[in-house]
């Protein structure tokens, strides 16, 4: 560990978080490298800190303080380094374990494709993590917006946000394409049009596994019903339709006690329901149609109900399947109006990369937008939490910016860190204030009677109702 990086010395009166065995070790004061961020970030930021630190000095008395420390990326960072993402942020970071940011720029023509994504890919933070729930008062485009409370876990390192394509009319595409065209495609009805550029979507058995761990063990310590894996397995079979089956290996494989699979609940109710029904029979129930099918298919799921039964009807039979963690997979069309229609019936989503993108942003919007939407990055012994939204430069420096999704990353990283009692007075001082009206611009032109305030007035609210 360093004593300076980008040239600033570490705060004399903090600690590191160490990491141990799979456990964070917290210092009461430790040191958390901060990137302010690009745009509005300036804003957020100032209005931010000072809710961290009230809800910090109110919950321990001022046993616990956090060390705040600036890293650098984005415009300010290019500003001073010439460089948008400094590799000592990256060490920074690293070594310290814990971060949080403000929203940053993409650069355009060139260098780095997304900052976000480079930091999640340098720190392998294979998880981004969204949870989106509804804070009472904040106006909503939906009738119910208290039904949507879920958190939706997004493999962050495949996909096709690994970044592997070729341009079109490029020499390196025309290879490819003469390469799949002429070899992997040959004699086949499908061949690719030649001016065609390419993306490469890479899951693996790997990252599908420790994402959807993730995912179940959150289920398993924060007492949710159901872990539901979005995919498009119905038209990507071995990449998507992967992800779904490697999910399931992973629940049946490593949470057997604590889990129960959609199609495993069909098997037990119908024993439960008729404790005399035969393997053939209760096949017959969960595949309608099953007669029509071949008889290689009949036997697969004969035996397949026979394994259920045999293997966890005496742990699970009997109701005591309704007990257990759903784990259910979706395909993700369907699951962007079950949002909409039934968001009640969803707890945790695991989803691949592109997919966890679409519904993260769809679920927020149901909540009030991005801005009330906070997320986080979360590696083996390392998380960087960050606003949802972009930096909107048109805002930036006027004080007026809703600041609620960094503050709500921060209430997750102090949740994070075992600080839970922080966490609790900085999501209950915001629901406080906008349950009082008092919002900024984005909330109150949607809300009858409210106090516009500017993001420091906002800020002061919140800590008022701490």
């Amino acid at each position: 560990m360093k004593q300076a990086y980008n040239g600033k010395a570490i705060p004399a009166n903090g600690k590191a978080i160490e990491y141990s065995g799979g456990v964070f070790h917290v210092p009461d004061n430790p040191i958390i490298p901060f990137i302010e961020g690009d745009g509005t970030g300036r804003d957020i930021w100032k209005a931010s800190v000072r809710i961290f630190d009230a809800a910090v000095e109110k919950a321990y008395g001022g046993k616990r303080k956090v060390a705040w420390f600036e890293v650098y990326a984005g415009e300010k960072s290019f500003n001073e380094f010439k460089q948008w993402l400094p590799d000592e942020t990256v060490e920074a970071i690293r070594d310290f374990r814990v971060g949080i940011k403000g929203p940053l720029t993409t650069p355009v023509g060139g260098g780095i494709r997304s900052i976000n994504v480079a930091l999640r890919q340098l720190l392998d933070l294979y998880a981004c993590i969204r949870p989106v729930k509804y804070l009472k008062g904040v106006p909503s485009p939906v009738k119910n917006p208290e039904r949507m409370n879920v958190v939706i876990f997004r493999e962050n390192t495949e996909d096709v946000y690994i970044g592997i394509e070729w341009q079109s009319g490029t020499p390196e595409v025309k290879k490819l394409i003469d390469f799949l065209n002429k070899d992997m495609l040959r004699g086949g009805p499908k061949q690719i049009r030649t001016d065609s550029g390419i993306s490469i979507k890479p899951i693996s058995p790997f990252g599908t596994k420790r994402l959807v761990r993730r995912a179940i063990q959150h289920a398993v310590d924060h007492k949710r019903r159901t872990v539901t894996l979005v995919h498009k397995g119905n038209i990507q079979k071995f990449t998507e339709g992967a992800f779904r089956d490697w999910g399931y290996e992973l629940a049946v494989d490593e949470f057997r006690d604590q889990i129960v699979t959609e199609r495993e609940s069909w098997i037990l109710d119908n024993k439960d329901r008729n404790p005399n029904c035969t393997v053939e029979q209760n096949a017959r129930m969960i595949e309608p149609g099953i007669e029509q099918a071949t008889e290689d298919f009949r036997k697969s799921v004969f035996a397949e109900v026979k394994t259920v039964l045999d293997r966890i009807y005496s742990s699970h039979g009997q109701g005591k399947w309704k007990k257990k963690i759903m784990v259910n997979d979706r395909i993700a069309d369907s699951i962007f109006q079950q949002v909409v229609t039934r968001a009640d019936e969803y707890d945790v989503l695991a989803t691949p990369n592109l997919n966890g993108d679409y519904i993260s942003d769809a679920c927020a919007g149901q909540i009030g937008g991005l801005g009330m939407a906070p997320g986080a990055n979360i590696g083996d012994g390392y998380g960087c939490f960050e606003a949802t939204h972009g930096t909107a430069p048109k805002y930036a420096d006027k004080d007026v910016i809703n600041p609620s999704s960094v503050m709500l990353s921060g209430a997750m990283m102090f949740d994070f860190l075992g600080w839970p009692e922080a966490a609790q007075l900085i999501e209950g001082g915001i629901e406080r204030a906008i349950g009082q009206k008092k919002v900024t611009y984005d909330l109150e032109r949607m809300m009858e009677g409210g106090t516009k305030l500017r993001t420091s007035e906002f800020a002061t609210a919140i800590i008022a109702n701490m």
